[in-house]
């Protein structure tokens, strides 16, 4: 307000005046990048690396979101425990531990790949839950709640498309340059394959979690 109590004309970068909204998306958009890989590569692994049946595919989508929507009552009850900073990085803790999993899988193996969407879709509970209440206190420990949000929910909204675009722009055209084609057999292609899919995730997962706790966690008492 100013000295008329009138609002103060906002900005599209005024977020990025506020220390907590870029530490808390860097977080979202690090954690945001390491979730967007495994979707866009999701059918290749299931077809190539686990050659498992077409008719799987549904089954391991299902479990995946189903599981995500379960699991968000269940993570919701830790918040008052741990604190939604907190609750979000165990979470990603959960991810990594099923993606370093997943990456010992090879032909066959479906139903523990079952078992992998089912955990990592009670991992992503906590990515569809916490982040947009952890970014609805940052605007209101900031003091802008009331004249800033959509400034605030422009940019968020906007780096959840960017993950999603950066995942598919990078992520196949490496694995292209580094000699993996859909429908290949070939062992260190299919290799190459499990890195990306499983590998690579998890070490932005881990930097997201770096992340959260030296921007969030660690300032929250």
């Amino acid at each position: 307000m100013n000295s008329r109590g009138e609002p103060l004309p906002v900005s599209l970068t005024w977020p990025f005046t506020r220390p907590g909204f870029r530490g808390l998306l860097a977080v979202f958009m690090v954690n945001g990048i390491a979730s967007a890989i495994p979707a866009t590569l999701l059918l290749f692994f299931v077809q190539d690396r686990l050659q498992v049946d077409a008719s799987w595919e549904p089954l391991f989508l299902g479990s995946y979101f189903l599981s995500a929507a379960l699991a968000i009552p269940l993570w919701l009850r830790l918040v008052p425990k741990l604190g939604l900073a907190r609750t979000w990085g165990l979470g990603m803790l959960l991810s990594v531990t099923v993606f370093m999993f997943a990456a010992s899988l090879g032909a066959g193996d479906s139903l523990a790949f079952l078992a992998v969407c089912t955990l990592s879709g009670a991992a992503l509970g906590t990515d569809l839950a916490l982040p947009s209440a952890l970014l609805a206190g940052t605007i209101a420990h900031n003091g802008d709640r009331g004249h800033a949000e959509g400034a605030y929910f422009g940019w968020w909204n906007f780096a959840t498309k960017l993950n999603l675009a950066l995942a598919a722009g990078v992520a196949l055209p490496t694995l292209a340059a580094l000699g993996y084609e859909p429908g290949t057999r070939d062992p260190a292609a299919l290799q190459t394959l499990s890195l990306a899919y499983c590998a690579l995730p998890c070490v932005l997962k881990l930097l997201a979690t770096a992340l959260l706790y030296l921007n969030l966690v660690r300032k929250t008492p």
